[in-house]
């Protein structure tokens, strides 16, 4: 082969490496985890069963199925201070047991399996949401009681699918129904908006991680304004720029 003929061929092995690269990327089979977490303050004067009561249906309305408890409060009197969960990984305490494939498959499964502790809290919930050759979701719910209200710590962990033969049908559902992330905002932000609507709570977003979409699918419910409070929709008028929001 001539130095010409090793240029072309060079080239064209090159090109069509840089095709095969993009069309095998969109091919390729990818699971992605994603955690969040969410803590809300509620200050409210309804009584414990009236704020679980609408907690538990704001979540049933966007899951498959939800494990409930209500553990007898381990105090005589309201705490100062509300609880907070903590986060507990039970395949990452037994890596250090297992050898092989069993550590190997232990470290794959650890972030599907991690759930929190919720010592000391009134209502717990673990639920779950599966969009089968989409996404698997996990939501650990606690309800911590104390003098200022109560708080309410959500903690979800999903593993979402992307590319391979499903894509395109993946990807018009994600577009009518929402994606994953919008499916995970939408659920924590269902359960307390029914806490306002059925008690009249002032509910303040006070941390979270990532950043709180207050709008999935610009949905028309409840959102949380710009100092953390929740209540009606930002209304645009149709003279001025300037948006106004009720945080009632």
């Amino acid at each position: 082969m001539n130095k010409l003929n090793l240029i072309t061929a060079s080239l064209a092995v090159s090109l069509l490496g840089s095709g095969c690269s993009t069309v095998n990327n969109t091919l390729a089979e990818k699971k992605k985890s994603v955690e969040l977490y969410r803590i809300f303050n509620i200050q409210t004067n309804a009584d414990r069963y009236a704020v679980t009561e609408a907690a538990s249906d704001g979540l049933g309305g966007n899951v498959n199925n939800a494990d409930e408890q209500n553990p007898i409060p381990n105090y005589t009197e309201k705490p100062v201070m509300p609880g907070r969960y903590k986060s507990v990984n039970p395949m990452k305490q037994m890596q250090g047991q297992l050898t092989g494939f069993a550590a190997f498959a232990a470290s794959q499964m650890g972030p599907q399996l991690k759930t929190v502790d919720c010592d000391g809290a009134i209502w717990t919930a673990k639920a779950t949401k599966k969009a089968d050759n989409a996404f698997n979701m996990s939501f650990n719910l606690c309800m911590w009681e104390y003098q200022g209200g109560y708080h309410l710590d959500v903690y979800a962990n999903y593993t979402k699918e992307e590319g391979g033969l499903y894509s395109a049908i993946r990807n018009t559902t994600y577009a009518i129904m929402g994606t994953p992330e919008e499916w995970a905002e939408k659920t924590v932000l269902d359960i307390v908006r029914e806490i306002k609507s059925r008690t009249g709570a002032q509910v303040k977003f006070n941390e979270g991680y990532p950043k709180l979409n207050t709008t999935p699918w610009l949905d028309s419910g409840m959102v949380f304004n710009a100092e953390g409070y929740l209540g009606a929709p930002v209304v645009a008028s149709n003279t001025t720029s300037n948006e106004t929001t009720s945080a009632n």
